[in-house]
């Protein structure tokens, strides 16, 4: 192995890197496919352990007070920041995306959720309900063990994103990475422990489908987080279900991003190709119907087509890369045939195509209808639909005609008008003039099938705590009888 990225050991289980006993998992960097770490999936018994751990170590973590584990997310959000280039190449490997990429976008918005829920942990309060002479208070409790699961594309991201208003509320927490993507998860685990974590607060298993389900059906568990698909998040949400368990799922889309006449090309051509393009296209919420107005069309496609043609493909080691290889050859293949599906549709290919080995080029389609696959279904890659329309009310109509809602942008000039598209959009999140921008202040998460409840912000406050409301008698009982 040409890369040092193989980890202590593959799983991470009340405080200590733990080797896997179950099938062999090998991690393979995606613009070369060479192996660069091999790892081992826990079995059933290391789950249960990994669950067992979390579940005796959290009482006292909640027992803490807020501003002590306050203290341990902003220090391991120092310890990131401090290791950043380190951390970006870790990234690059795992994932393929270009170092350009990671330097400023996986870990650093890690740290931000960290630093920020560290934060927000001694600020959550209850209420004093006054009703007379007797009152009520609440309490905001932890939950107990949560469990995460996370995606491929925004491995140690989603990490962060799941543990920082975790521990921040006093739960522990047992992470399973996609198989895919495996090591940030360990890094993280190690630097929360390095930070002053107590040992089993934060936990990593890895594997494929059975040990997350495993994990979601294990009696300790009081809490499932999923970044996944949407077929896969109704699995899960299935599971989670008949436990009673609390759930955040977030999902996957086929999000709108409309831009009217008014609009700047440059700007709207621009959030296109971070809506589109950005991490080869491998974000779920990917503005990848782009509606524009008739009138601009033309003007639009030719310089859409003018900066996609000066992309620059390649080694994502190289900090002049702008585009890196897709995930897996599997992955690839999937978005080559969606590709496929839409020249036989009869959609016209702008640019792009079909690109050779882990590269799949930016992609653009014209003249597509809302009937095609490829202006339905998540592709999940750097291809792009661009849909014709003519008014604010059929285009409102028709980005609103699908099963999805996470994500939607508008650009325009009438401020007016993009208030007016943000009301009526049937999203988590709705951009106006700008598209895909994530900060940690702000919650995010989908509607109707692109999930339910909402990571970062206050907002995820109430995703991983509960209340408790406390009645106070302070006068005699009065009973009937």
């Amino acid at each position: 192995m040409t890369h040092d990225a193989q980890p202590g050991a593959s799983l991470y289980i009340n405080g200590a890197p733990v080797e896997g006993r179950g099938p062999d998992l090998d991690v393979l960097y995606p613009f070369t496919g060479e192996v660069i770490a091999r790892l081992r999936e826990a079995d059933v018994a290391q789950v249960a352990q990994a669950t067992a751990a979390a579940a005796a170590a959290q009482p006292a973590w909640a027992a803490l007070r807020p501003v002590e584990r306050g203290r341990v997310l902003i220090r391991a959000a120092q310890i990131i920041r401090e290791r950043a280039e380190e951390l970006a190449r870790l990234e690059t490997l795992d994932t393929g995306k270009p170092i350009q990429e990671t330097r400023v976008a996986d870990w650093p918005s890690g740290a931000d959720a960290l630093e920020y829920f560290g934060g927000l942990a001694p600020t959550v309060t209850g209420q004093t309900i006054p009703l007379g002479s007797d009152f009520v208070y609440t309490i905001r409790e932890a939950l107990g063990v949560c469990a995460g699961i996370g995606a491929w594309n925004y491995p140690s991201q989603i990490a962060c994103w799941k543990a920082a208003p975790a521990l921040a509320m006093g739960n522990a927490m047992v992470f399973k990475p996609s198989e895919e993507t495996p090591l940030g998860a360990l890094k993280l685990a190690e630097i929360l422990t390095e930070a002053g974590l107590p040992a089993g607060i934060f936990n990593v298993v890895q594997g494929r489908g059975a040990v997350g389900a495993a994990l979601v059906s294990d009696p300790r568990v009081a809490k499932v987080s999923l970044t996944g698909s949407v077929a896969t998040g109704q699995k899960v949400y299935a599971a989670a279900a008949a436990g009673m368990r609390h759930v955040t799922m977030e999902l996957g889309g086929k999000s709108p991003l409309i831009v009217f006449d008014d609009a700047s090309v440059e700007d709207a051509v621009g959030a296109a190709i971070l809506a589109n393009f950005y991490s080869s296209g491998q974000i779920c919420s990917n503005g990848t119907r782009v509606f524009v107005q008739r009138g601009i069309l033309p003007e639009f496609l030719k310089r859409l087509s003018e900066r996609a043609a000066e992309v620059r493909i390649g080694d994502p080691l190289d900090e002049a890369t702008q585009h890196g290889p897709i995930v897996s050859a599997a992955q690839a293949n999937k978005i080559r045939a969606a590709i496929a599906k839409g020249q036989a549709e009869g959609a016209r290919l702008v640019c792009g195509g079909a690109g050779d080995g882990a590269f799949v080029p930016p992609t653009v389609f014209a003249d597509v209808a809302d009937a095609m696959w490829i202006a339905r279904e998540e592709i999940f890659g750097p291809v792009m639909s661009v849909l014709a329309f003519e008014t604010e009310a059929e285009v409102l109509a028709r980005a609103n005609a699908t099963p999805y809602g996470l994500a939607a942008g508008v650009f325009t000039r009438d401020l007016a008008r993009g208030h007016r598209m943000a009301a009526g959009l049937q999203a988590g999140t709705t951009w106006i003039n700008a598209y895909n921008l994530t900060p940690v202040e702000a919650p995010f998460g989908g509607v109707k099938m692109s999930g339910i409840g909402r990571e970062n912000s206050a907002a995820a406050i109430d995703h991983y705590s509960q209340l408790k409301s406390v009645y106070v008698g302070m006068g005699a009982v009065d009973a009937p009888y």
